[in-house]
């Protein structure tokens, strides 16, 4: 298993145009994405894919945090925070607004949901519910533990793989 994880850009459209190619380019076998990685993975139409704690109104967060801010994970590029401004969190919340836009049948199909029951961070597990059908949820919080992703993700991932192969 090769796992690609890159540095996303600030900017919320240079960021999903860096995910459409990479996805374009690697054709993985599935796209994970956590909080605000679940935002623009759940943009990707064409790849199946989990949301895990999907956060589809970062700028409602942003808002609160104006100012210097720190990455949560280290980043290969070695920066270890971002500013965000207002004209920013604008960015934000114009692409939550056109997120679901290109919503297909098939998208529906090959897209799940994990949510962490004692999530107090990020719930948009009704908005999924509207929009899509697959999911399931953890015992965890919304921040992913090594436990979480042996326990939860990987069973999820074999799960997906199995059910694909049997329906070719």
């Amino acid at each position: 298993m090769r796992v690609i994880a890159p540095d996303l850009p600030i900017d919320p459209d240079e960021a999903l145009t860096m995910l459409q190619r990479l996805v374009t380019r690697e054709c993985p076998d599935i796209v994970i994405g956590t909080s605000m990685g679940g935002m623009f993975a759940q943009q990707l139409y064409d790849c199946r894919k989990i949301l895990v704690n999907p956060a589809f109104h970062v700028s409602r967060t942003m808002r609160r945090q104006i100012g210097e801010c720190p990455f949560l994970n280290p980043r290969k590029d070695g920066a270890t925070s971002y500013t965000t401004m207002p004209e920013l969190c604008d960015r934000y919340e114009a692409m939550e607004h056109r997120q679901f836009d290109g919503m297909t049948d098939e998208a529906v199909t090959r897209t799940w949901a994990m949510f962490g029951d004692r999530d107090t961070t990020v719930n948009c597990r009704e908005e999924y519910l509207q929009r899509y059908r697959n999911f399931a949820t953890f015992d965890g919080e919304h921040r992913l533990r090594l436990e979480d992703i042996r326990d939860v993700v990987v069973p999820l991932i074999r799960q997906i793989e199995l059910d694909e192969h049997l329906t070719e």
